[in-house]
């Protein structure tokens, strides 16, 4: 009887399938990897709700793209990751286009997604090309490799936008979203050196939120656009912000969430837009000139930033046991439906 088996998406909106089969093979520059972990985010639930967006490989497929795991098997040129604990990065650039040449891998047009455009990471194991892989040695006693599987996007994710935002020592960065990529986001820009606030709809996770990096949190829960902004701009007040520079990193992935990131733009300010959402958002661009501000949008995080983002982890600069949450891979159809109607308020990671 094979081990190997996967969960497939046949029909967004319908429960996966499991399909059992021969163990794959990888062939030159790839691994066969058994996974012990793949976190659960809310693109695969973007991806399995009808009319939602669409994979680009065809139906039916594995979802999943926050893979940790343990190289078993070794194609060609591979055979010096034979036996590593690996972290899988989320986006694998080509390397070699114009794109991944000057830096810009997450824009590599040539790029491929586990779960998306080749069998992802709800399964037992998977094959996949070797160049990206991310040493996951050397984690803090009682972090389990399964635990880190998040590194590929809720973790590595935010730390690209406070890359990219230039969060250092002495600047003030205000969240909006503290669930499964905000609360990793806050505990990174503070061990940048920045002051941190939180904004969210549920005291939960601002209460979770505080206890591990934002020193203050601001529920916008049936608060209209400019009643929203307001509260933000008080708790920025009251905790010492200044009224300029203030850098906004958006990861709600709600139009809400994004409205109220545009409105609270300041002088010399940066917006990031690290949240995802299919509805339209109305801003007036002309901010941008009038603000002498800078917006950014983050897709992912290019492989070389995953290390320095797992040494925060190493270093116990941020926290992940207190974030994720494990369940039985079996269980995936109910956790995809409890995560769709926000029952869990960590970051499932399935577990084969």
């Amino acid at each position: 009887m094979s081990d190997f088996y996967r969960w497939l998406m046949v029909t967004p909106g319908q429960p996966l399938v499991k399909e059992v089969g021969p163990m794959p093979v990888p062939t030159e520059g790839e691994v066969l990897v058994k996974i012990a972990g793949c976190g659960v985010c809310h693109t695969d639930i973007g991806f399995h709700t009808e009319g939602g967006v669409r994979t680009n490989h065809e139906l039916p497929l594995a979802l999943g793209h926050e893979i940790s795991g343990t190289v078993i098997t070794c194609g060609e040129g591979c055979s010096s990751w034979a036996g590593k604990d690996v972290v899988v990065p989320a986006v694998l650039p080509c390397g070699d286009c114009e794109l991944c040449l000057v830096g810009c891998e997450t824009a590599c047009r040539q790029q491929k997604m586990p779960g998306n455009d080749f069998h992802g990471g709800f399964a037992s194991h998977i094959v996949l090309p070797a160049r990206w892989l991310v040493d996951a040695s050397g984690l803090p006693e009682g972090l389990a490799l399964e635990d880190v599987s998040v590194l590929a996007d809720a973790i590595s994710t935010p730390y690209q936008a406070c890359e990219r935002a230039e969060v250092g020592p002495g600047d003030h960065v205000v969240i909006i979203g503290t669930g499964g990529v905000g609360s990793f986001g806050i505990q990174i820009a503070r061990a940048m050196g920045a002051k941190v606030i939180g904004v969210d709809i549920d005291d939960a996770k601002l209460a979770r939120a505080m206890n591990y990096g934002a020193i203050a949190g601001v529920n916008t829960r049936d608060l209209d656009a400019k009643a929203a902004r307001k509260a933000v701009q008080t708790a920025c007040k009251e905790n010492g912000f200044p009224r300029v520079c203030l850098k906004v990193l958006e990861m709600s992935g709600t139009p809400q969430g994004q409205e109220l990131a545009w409105n609270l733009m300041s002088f010399s300010g940066v917006i990031g837009i690290v949240g995802f959402t299919l509805k339209r958002v109305e801003v007036r661009l002309s901010n941008l000139m009038a603000f002498d501000a800078r917006a950014f949008g983050n897709w992912g995080c290019r492989p070389q930033l995953y290390t320095p983002a797992l040494d925060l982890v190493r270093e116990g600069k941020v926290e992940v046991l207190p974030f994720v949450k494990h369940f039985p891979m079996d269980d995936i159809n109910e956790v995809l439906e409890d995560v769709r109607h926000h029952k869990i308020a960590e970051r499932p990671v399935l577990i084969p």
